[in-house]
């Protein structure tokens, strides 16, 4: 088993959920927030570049507005967001302002991240404010976003910001210290993990539900965050964002909370967009064969292997491709023809296309430099 392994670390992103930094009933808690901007500070200071993630708004507008319950529709999220994103910042740059540093706020949407060219733009800000010695705060765009625009969670977001600055760590600060196997409010002898080489299904089934009335992630989307991390070579670090200085202790070597290895085969930068920042707009239904071409040959997906065509979608979009044994999403790639013409091509060689569309631009279905396997 491979250990921790830090040494190079030099950007790294964290993200706080909204239950650390705030007081129940309460809104936000300044003395949380001004201990987080102490540790984050004392990062920084040793040459550290730091990206914080934050969620707060909805819970900061709900005490603001004197709601007592989470709004459930998605008109007074928006509302509540709205007030409570500018106490959020309000509070953040009263605290980082102890320490004389600049902080700056990014709202962020699928929408920004799903087109290639606002991807690339978002990355460069976020990489210019931290060649300015700024601390970028991120949060989901809560006063525009509806459900299909939605990243759904900020653990997952905290990934995506990850591979969009090229992390070299992902810490997700929490209630709890780490992975146990067992819930340890339920079991007194639960044992927490301290390294996960891999999310497996046994590691999966580990979660538990979370009953939280603020908290949206959960343990869940901890655990598909580290899958997205460990697929573009991130290692990602579960800690208790109750325990003081718990990141400058992090970074120091010491073992804080549960370490989940990346994978030794990093993505590309464009791959990683492909395979995690991009929603799929249809599914293709793939054979056994061209399967195990994909995942085993590294070959593009051409006609032949193509059993159904599901949804509606353009050329160059994101597809989710699935096995025909278990319906299961296996790949993501960049189609080279809208879903009629994957229609008429399906099952079809590739000397045969010219023949069913009247015109052939390309041969594969989807090209392996356009592929990824998940």
């Amino acid at each position: 088993m491979g250990g921790r392994k830090l040494k190079g670390v030099r950007r790294v992103v964290v993200k706080v959920g909204s239950g650390l930094i705030t007081a129940r009933d309460a809104g936000l808690d300044a003395a949380r927030i001004a201990a987080l901007a102490d540790d984050l500070s004392g990062v920084m200071a040793r040459g550290k570049e730091v990206v914080l993630v934050s969620s707060g708004a909805i819970v900061a507008g709900m005490a603001r507005l004197g709601l007592r319950e989470r709004p459930r529709s998605i008109p007074e999220k928006q509302a509540a967001a709205a007030v409570g994103q500018s106490a959020l910042m309000q509070h953040y740059e009263a605290a980082f302002a102890r320490h004389r540093r600049p902080v700056a706020q990014i709202l962020l949407t699928q929408a920004d991240v799903s087109a290639r060219a606002r991807y690339l733009n978002a990355r460069n800000t976020l990489v210019t404010l931290l060649g300015f010695g700024v601390l970028p705060i991120i949060n989901e765009n809560d006063t525009v976003a509806v459900e299909e625009i939605k990243f759904g969670d900020n653990d997952n977001l905290s990934a995506l910001v990850a591979q969009l600055v090229d992390a070299d760590l992902l810490v997700l600060l929490t209630d709890v210290d780490g992975l146990y196997d067992a819930d340890p409010l339920r079991e007194p002898n639960a044992r927490k993990l301290d390294m996960v080489e891999a999310v497996t299904p046994e590691i999966e089934r580990l979660v538990w539900a979370d009953a939280s009335r603020t908290a949206v992630g959960g343990m869940a989307t901890k655990l598909q965050a580290a899958q997205k991390a460990a697929a573009s070579g991130i290692p990602m670090v579960i800690a208790s964002g109750r325990d003081a200085g718990a990141l400058t202790r992090l970074l120091k070597g010491e073992p804080v909370g549960t370490w989940f290895a990346p994978r030794g085969d990093r993505l590309a930068a464009r791959k990683r967009w492909i395979a995690f920042a991009v929603p799929p707009q249809g599914r293709l239904l793939v054979d056994a064969g061209a399967r195990q071409a994909l995942t085993e040959r590294g070959k593009s997906l051409l006609p032949s292997g193509v059993i159904e065509v599901e949804g509606e979608f353009d050329a160059g979009e994101v597809v989710a491709l699935c096995g025909e044994d278990d319906g299961k999403e296996f790949a993501r790639g960049l189609v080279n023809f809208d879903a009629r013409e994957l229609r008429k091509i399906r099952r079809a060689r590739t000397a045969e296309i010219e023949g069913l569309l009247g015109y052939k631009s390309f041969d594969e279905v989807i090209h392996r430099d356009n592929l990824v396997v998940l």
